[in-house]
């Protein structure tokens, strides 16, 4: 965890000379301004200015001024970029002119969030991902296309699988960059890949997932192709899904975190599944659409895996358009109620939910508009929205 100071004088030891200011837009898109590395003292003192009228969801052009204030502990030194002249990147927090937090900055959003359940529950939530995408083949234009990379199948190895030596890539660059993937595989789809990661605390979690997906499109163009994290690309093939583990480092309340987050499954959709293609995802290749749990069973909306200490539950519903710093947000909040009212999960379902067509479990909204009106609705997501 680097401060201000150490930050400054790995900038004048590395031979830094550009600064990447990183922050999110309300749908979770990473957008940045670049500041000279002699600008950075200055930043952390006032902050960087820029534009909230032209970022989706922030403010109108009449009051139109935020300030972006790095986060000294997220730097991280870009490494395909020249070793002369280095350039870095940081993570921000949004603030008004007067310094007070902006209200829909989502990073924020989620450090009150793990504060509060802190201090309310007495224990923390720790996240791990588990993020799918597809790489598809450039056009003669450069333009992306719809053809699979590869036509490999599930956890199949080279020669069919040719995007080995991509995640490979990935990885390596994940891990210069301070982030430690755990695992790696061809997925169900061709040119459909999976890169997992070991839990961490709720932010750094999010910041990883940001700076993953970064990193794939990157890598994806820097080698001819072009990497899609929709959640549906392919009509007729297994959609791409945003898996979210998560384990209480109080073991003993397991069971109200995970009937605290199928209380507000249905209401949290919206923010979990945030487009049109999302919905022709859920209920098909093992992406599940009915609000219960079972052990060993990816045909529920959360399945509890089979590991040895037994503590950890696997959201599978969630894709990568989401914004994870807001569904990370709501999750924590969700467990907080589990905690606080004692509520008790109901009885696990061990049937194949994709088969059991007569089953009376309830399912998740199946349009974005029926997802929409239920959250709209909702006084758990306004309580957290208005915060």
């Amino acid at each position: 965890m680097y401060t201000e100071e150490e930050v400054l004088n790995l900038i004048e030891e590395e031979d830094v000379k550009f600064i990447r200011l990183a922050f999110f837009d309300c749908h979770g898109r990473q957008k940045n301004i670049s500041i000279m590395a002699n600008c950075l003292a200055k930043a952390f003192k006032n902050g960087v200015s820029f534009d909230a009228s032209a970022i989706c969801g922030f403010e109108t052009p009449e009051k139109s001024d935020l300030f972006l204030h790095p986060d000294p502990s997220t730097i991280s030194i870009i490494p395909w970029r020249p070793n002369t002249g280095k350039v870095v990147r940081m993570f921000c927090n949004i603030k008004y002119p007067d310094g007070r937090p902006y209200q829909k900055d989502c990073r924020t959003m989620l450090q009150n969030a793990i504060s509060e359940f802190k201090k309310e529950c007495n224990c923390s939530l720790n996240f791990g991902s588990e993020i799918e995408f597809y790489l598809f083949k450039l056009d003669e234009n450069g333009n992306p296309t719809k053809i699979p990379f590869d036509n490999a199948g599930y956890m199949d190895i080279a020669p069919e699988d040719k995007g080995e030596n991509i995640r490979r890539e990935i990885c390596f660059t994940l891990e210069e960059m301070g982030i430690f993937p755990e695992t790696s595989h061809h997925e169900e789809g061709p040119g459909q890949n999976e890169i997992d990661f070991h839990y961490s605390d709720a932010l750094s979690a999010a910041d990883n997932a940001a700076t993953f997906k970064w990193i794939v499109r990157t890598k994806a163009a820097a080698n001819g192709l072009y990497a899609d994290f929709s959640p549906k690309p392919l009509a007729d093939k297994a959609g791409s899904g945003f898996h979210i583990n998560i384990s209480c480092t109080d073991p003993s309340k397991n069971q109200n975190v995970l009937a605290g987050i199928l209380k507000h499954m249905k209401e949290m959709t919206y923010f979990m599944n945030t487009t049109e293609g999302s919905y022709n995802r859920l209920g098909s290749h093992k992406a599940p659409k009915h609000i219960c749990w079972g052990k060993e069973n990816r045909s529920t909306c959360i399945r509890l895996p089979a590991t040895k200490e037994d503590c950890r539950v696997e959201i599978r519903t969630a894709d990568c358009e989401c914004n994870p710093y807001l569904v990370f947000t709501l999750i924590i909040y969700a467990a907080m109620d589990g905690i606080k009212n004692n509520l008790q999960a109901p009885q696990e379902v061990d049937l194949n939910l994709f088969e059991a067509s007569d089953s009376k479990v309830e399912a998740l909204p199946d349009t974005l508009d029926c997802a929409k009106e239920i959250a709209m609705k909702s006084d758990f997501i306004k309580r957290i929205i208005e915060k």
